[in-house]
């Protein structure tokens, strides 16, 4: 190699050797070009490939919602009462109408110190018991283990013990035993100088007695410094109903589900609550309406990338001739330069036929819907349109209110064979759609070597590599060549002016 310091420009031979150069060099560069605008076409096509594939994972998850049942058996409840009884039905739940009482709501046991418990001073809860010792109304304070015990749900116990020591604050204390995990939670109120210990859950858990007790060597320090006796507890209690004039129930909880509905008292009844439920048509018309649209949306957009034309006389632009063009005369090439990156592509054009394939399949359900033109849903007639659908609403609402499960059915069915939905179907068609082209041009995180577009990449990076290893030699050699002519001329000037002054001495 020789350097640039060593190179002779011209001086001799009075020729532009750089101009020349640099010249010989730009056709030399015709191949490395080529090389460079066909890795950055193939990039462009790996990143069509991959918004394809979003596209469809787009559709995809949309597809999971028109599996679900509450998809088709969406339910409206109204209650005569809201003010009182609410109720939310889940898609198994039954049609009908049904009556609800509510005799009682439950409420949660709950303790308040029986007194103000600071004396003449008020106590700082923020402050070590230490120190607050003799602000009590009820001195001196008791330290020790203090256990609490509640109930749960069956009337089992369930317990905790905690400390109560003099470099505690009594914030401190409380907290201790609202995180106990018994189920309570403990507070002192500065207002009412108060403490009020209460528990997190409605009901009566402990029909012998307190919901909340307290033991141990710091019992004390409840029942007489923050003067909370289990005694004066008022018990927590359970809602009591009855269900259409016949079922009296009583539970822990403010709620209670029946046959798929879900009620929740807020409030008791002078008269029985009506509660209606009925198919939410609506819910799933719009479910039904949003789906087909997304994939009318994107198959029409797959369908323009298949149609789309290519300019293949605007190769991609490289940085050299980027510096030479303003920034919308780039914007304006690389439009026409990308356009057609995935015209006529095998992959495509098989999934979308696979696609429409999976819609237009007669499916085995075993009831009267059995293909989607029975509910209103129908190919349409132009085919410019690609294969979108058509719906008519009037028919789709008919279908799903005289029969919602055969709709579902039809939709989505989760087998193998003839039964299989149509929306199982389709994402059949699009996984496999989705692994073709994960094949050809990968995902984000993969390497060049997992996926075919990327082993392309890797060998035009390696050949593109070499290639310009090769052009600083050709250089290199033009230069060698170059300096050695002016080398060459220079001598032979050299000798030229010695016999001129030789002839010129003698005459």
């Amino acid at each position: 190699m020789i350097s640039n310091n060593m190179r002779i420009g011209g001086l001799a031979s009075g020729m532009d050797i750089d101009t020349i150069v640099e010249d010989l060099m730009k056709a030399e560069r015709i191949p490395l070009t080529k090389m460079e605008q066909d890795k950055t076409w193939l990039t462009w096509q790996r990143d069509a490939y991959r918004d394809v594939n979003s596209l469809l994972l787009e559709l995809d998850q949309m597809a999971l919602d028109m599996r679900l049942s509450k998809t088709y058996n969406s339910k409206n409840t109204i209650s005569s009462n809201e003010s009182a009884v609410t109720a939310v039905s889940s898609s198994s739940a039954s049609v009908g109408n049904y009556t609800i009482d509510v005799q009682s709501l439950a409420t949660a046991a709950i303790n308040v110190s029986a007194n103000q418990i600071s004396g003449t001073t008020k106590i700082d809860p923020s402050d070590t018991l230490a120190n607050q010792d003799t602000n009590f109304a009820n001195n001196p304070l008791t330290y020790g283990d203090l256990t609490i015990t509640t109930y749960d749900k069956d009337g089992n116990p369930q317990t905790a013990t905690i400390n109560v020591s003099s470099d505690k604050s009594l914030n401190q204390v409380l907290n201790d035993i609202t995180e106990a995990g018994v189920g309570v939670r403990a507070f002192y109120d500065e207002n009412a100088d108060k403490v009020v210990i209460e528990r997190t859950e409605t009901g009566d858990f402990n029909t012998s007695g307190a919901e909340i007790e307290f033991s141990g060597a710091a019992s004390t320090f409840m029942t007489q410094n923050l003067q909370i006796d289990s005694v004066n507890e008022t018990g927590g209690t359970n809602a009591t109903f009855v269900y259409n004039n016949a079922l009296t129930i009583s539970t822990t909880e403010n709620q209670y589900t029946l046959n798929g509905i879900t009620f929740n008292f807020h409030d008791t009844t002078t008269t029985a609550a009506k509660i209606s439920v009925n198919n939410d048509v609506d819910h799933a018309v719009e479910k039904i309406t949003e789906f087909v649209g997304k994939y009318n949306e994107i198959i029409g957009e797959l369908n323009d990338r298949l149609n789309e034309k290519r300019y293949r006389d605007y190769k991609p632009l490289t940085e050299e001739q980027k510096e030479e063009m303003e920034e919308r005369e780039i914007e304006l090439w690389e439009e026409k330069a990308k356009s057609g990156l995935l015209r006529s592509d095998s992959i495509l054009s098989g999934g979308l036929f696979e696609m429409r394939q999976a819609w237009y399949s007669v499916v085995d359900t075993g009831d009267d819907y059995t293909h989607l033109s029975e509910i209103g849903i129908e190919t349409s007639s132009n085919y410019l349109d690609g294969g979108k659908l058509i719906i008519d609403e009037d028919e789709l609402r008919k279908a799903l209110t005289e029969d919602p499960e055969a709709v579902q059915k039809l939709f989505s069915n989760d087998v193998s064979g003839d039964s299989r939905g149509l929306i199982n179907r389709l994402e059949d068609a699009m996984e496999k759609t989705m692994n073709r082209i994960e094949e050809r041009a990968g995902k984000g995180a993969q390497t060049l070597e997992t996926y075919t577009m990327g082993r392309r990449l890797k060998d035009l990076d390696e050949r593109i590599d070499a290639f310009e290893d090769r052009l600083i030699d050709i250089e290199n050699r033009y230069w060698n060549q170059f300096t050695a002519m002016e080398k060459a001329i220079q001598r032979m000037n050299q000798q030229s002016m010695y016999l001129m002054q030789q002839f010129g001495g003698g005459m």
